[in-house]
Order: C-alpha cells, then sequence, then structure tokens
C-alpha cells in the first residue's frame, strides 16, 4: 500500500458472541496467535476483550461482541498486515458522559476492570459512540507491535456481516479494492447489455425474490407505484451512462453480495463473488459484474451490487437484485438505482447510473437482511465515526434476524 493511498482492508474469522466471556478471551487469544502477533499483544487484546465482553454481560442491553481478522491490501513488493479487529454493540442503556467512562478507575458495578481508558490505550485504534438510552458501539483494533503508521489509519471502506440466527456461516459478503490504472481495462460496454446463461440451464424465477420492494408485479394497465410519502427517503436523479470511462486520481471499486437464501451455499456463492471480484480485470461496475456473473454459473447466484467510488466523490453504481445502495449526507439519503435479476443465473440488462456523493456523506450498501425503513436522521451521530462503526450502528438499527444480513459504508478515498 502506498502512503498516498486509501486505507482498504479484508475481513475473515469473523465470530459473533452473545453472553459468551470466557468463549470470546479464548477466540482472541487464538486469533492472536494464529496471525502471528507476540505473547504481550496478544495479552493486550485478550485483557481488552475480556473488558468489553464483561461489560456487556454487566451493563448492556441485547449486547453483542464481533471478532475477526483483518488484513490490509498491499503494494507490489510489500507485506499484507494481519491484525484482530473487536466490536462490541448492544441496545442500551448508552453512556451519559463518554469522557467520564474512559477515565481510569471509572465504574458503576464496583468491579475491578481494567477500564475502557486502558482498552483505549492498547488498542492501536479506538472508537467508541453511545447515546443514552440508544446503546454503545466500541471498535478496538489490534496490529503487530511495532505497529505501521500506514496501518494505524483508519479504513475508507469497511463492512460488517451476520448470519441467520442459528447459523454459523453468512451467505452475505462485501468486497473493496483500489482500481490501479495497470489493471488492463476491457472494451467499455453497451448502457444496455443482456447476457446469456448457459445453455441447458432452467430459467429460475427468482425475480420477485431479488427485488421484490422496487419491482413489484402489478396489475396490467396500472399506474406504477411511486416512492413518495411511502419511504423515509428519496430517489436520487442517478444519470444512466454509456460506455462509461474512469475518472482522474485513483478510484475504489466496492462490492456488497448477498447469496440467495443462506447457509453453505449461500455462503459459496458469496465468497465466489468475492473472489472474482479481487480477480476482475475490469475498471469499471458494469465490466466486474460480468466477471462475477461469469464466476457465479453453477452456484445457486446472488444479488449483487458493484460500486466505483471516486476521490471526487463521483458515484458509479451497476446493481442486480435486492441490494439497497444509498448515498447519506448529515441531512438526505438518496437510494441509488438498481435493476432485477440474479448474478449467475438471469440477468435482463446491465446498467450504471452516476451520481455524486455529498460533503461529509458516506456510500451505504446493504443486504435485505436490514429493513429499507432507516433514514438518514439515524446516522447522525455516526457519521463522523469510522466505516466499521458507521455499519455497526446501522445493522443494530435495521438488521432482522430472519436473514442473513451485511453492510457496507465507503467514504471518498484521502
Amino acid at each position: 500500500m502506498t502512503t498516498g493511498s486509501p486505507m482498504l482492508v479484508d475481513c475473515e474469522d469473523v465470530a459473533w458472541f452473545r453472553g459468551q466471556p470466557e468463549a470470546a478471551r479464548g477466540a482472541a487469544a487464538a486469533l492472536g496467535r494464529r496471525i502471528g502477533l507476540d505473547e504481550q499483544r496478544t495479552a493486550q487484546l485478550v485483557l481488552a476483550v475480556a473488558e468489553l465482553a464483561g461489560n456487556l454481560t454487566k451493563h448492556a442491553v441485547d449486547g453483542s461482541l464481533l471478532l475477526r481478522v483483518v488484513r490490509t491490501h498491499a503494494a507490489p513488493g510489500t507485506d499484507v498486515l494481519a491484525g484482530v479487529e473487536v466490536i462490541s454493540v448492544d441496545g442500551g442503556p448508552g453512556m451519559a458522559d463518554i469522557p467520564a467512562a474512559l477515565r481510569d478507575g471509572m465504574s458503576t458495578s464496583g468491579t475491578l476492570g481494567i477500564g475502557l481508558g486502558a482498552v483505549q490505550r492498547l488498542a492501536d485504534s479506538f472508537s467508541l459512540h453511545s447515546q443514552p438510552g440508544n446503546g454503545t458501539i466500541q471498535l478496538a483494533r489490534f496490529w503487530p507491535r511495532p505497529a505501521q503508521s500506514a496501518v494505524v489509519r483508519e479504513p475508507v471502506v469497511e463492512g460488517i456481516t451476520r448470519p441467520i440466527s442459528g447459523e454459523q456461516i453468512c451467505g452475505d459478503a462485501w468486497a473493496a479494492r483500489t482500481d490501479s490504472a495497470q489493471i488492463p481495462a476491457v472494451a467499455p460496454q453497451r448502457d444496455e447489455a443482456v447476457i446469456p446463461r448457459p445453455s441447458g440451464q432452467a430459467r429460475p424465477d427468482w425475480a420477485a425474490l431479488t427485488n421484490p420492494r422496487s419491482h413489484a408485479t402489478r396489475p396490467a394497465g396500472s399506474a406504477p407505484r411511486t416512492n413518495v410519502d411511502v419511504r423515509p427517503y428519496r430517489t436520487g436523479r442517478a444519470t444512466p451512462v454509456r460506455a462509461a470511462a474512469p475518472g482522474h486520481g485513483e478510484g475504489m471499486l466496492i462490492m456488497s453480495c448477498d447469496g440467495l437464501g443462506h447457509g453453505p451455499l449461500a455462503a459459496l456463492a458469496a465468497q465466489s463473488a468475492v473472489q472474482a471480484f479481487r480477480a476482475a480485470a475490469g475498471r469499471m461496475p458494469e465490466q466486474v459484474m460480468e466477471e462475477v456473473h461469469r464466476a457465479l454459473r453453477g452456484t445457486r447466484g446472488a444479488a449483487v451490487a458493484i460500486a466505483r467510488l471516486e476521490q471526487d466523490g463521483r458515484v458509479l453504481l451497476c446493481g442486480i437484485g435486492n441490494i439497497t445502495a444509498a448515498l447519506v449526507s448529515p441531512t438526505n439519503r438518496t437510494t441509488l438505482l438498481s435493476h432485477p435479476g440474479i448474478v449467475g443465473h438471469q440477468i435482463r440488462q446491465l446498467r450504471t447510473y452516476e451520481n455524486q456523493l455529498p460533503p461529509g456523506g458516506v456510500l451505504v450498501m446493504h443486504s435485505d437482511g436490514l429493513s429499507e425503513r432507516w433514514s438518514a436522521a439515524d446516522l447522525v451521530g455516526l457519521l463522523h465515526h469510522p466505516p466499521a462503526v458507521i455499519a455497526t450502528g446501522l445493522l443494530r438499527q435495521a438488521g432482522t434476524r430472519r436473514d442473513d444480513a451485511s453492510v457496507v459504508i465507503a467514504r471518498a478515498g484521502r
């Protein structure tokens, strides 16, 4: 990773813990050893996990703790660095005085924990968001010591996944990569493309499953439904672009993927999409979508959205299926357009739409494991936090446990 490039990471070994502080500590120790943290750094990680998990047990309402490995994207000739990320989230009661909570010796339960101030000092990155009555989100990231300055920066893109209740494997996935001009660009595609399915392959009638909200069937001759006074957001005036070209400067490609259904087969489709996305030669969303579509043949298929976010805030999006994509500022949510279909099985058309990221805003993409009934106001207090904290807050606000869920948040690279 070059110094001027935006910070990007990949995540793996995702594990959620609810009311299992001992299991969380054991998993943290195992992850630290596996990725090569030394004994002292692993002990510090375990100590921080013990504090965060203990606080959830003692104070929180509906608290969960997430552990996962994060790996940096590296420039040619440099090493990929691995660390451990810990995210603690709950639904209440929240903190009225965050500075006081971070002071050493602060305790509301009479116990002698190390305190959140110590967690903040031990971690290479630490972020805390809390609102009385609405709960708390905490993020701590641990890299090998001595930590390199390049990895102490916050990633500009990060997501979060959570499996349906009762499953250990999530059928949703996300990925991001920096676009390099050294990657050979393929020929620009038309504004509309029809991608044939393999000969002999049955045509699954799953259109209603992949975009039921935006493309619901209506009686013949009836007027199309509108979003006016129905949803707590507005549809953006995105411009369809034909044969779009990359803008100046470095861009980022971001993907959100929801393998159909849940469980191992959905996870297989999602991971196949991630592998194809990372290896894709295309530089524009339509081009990458075609490569992902080919890679998913033979799987159960997926809903996929691929965005290109450039340094000047230009956003290009190509979406197939019911991945929700939106541009969110402190005052507004603009929902971007997608088309029905199943990547890997049936795509009627590919179109890329162009929009502009508002100042101070973020790009949000999430699966239908989250309700669409959220607004910009739900994220106002979160927008200045790292993308992983924003994603966690949105998952807490709108997530359901009846399906796999995923959220990915992106800021313009800096």
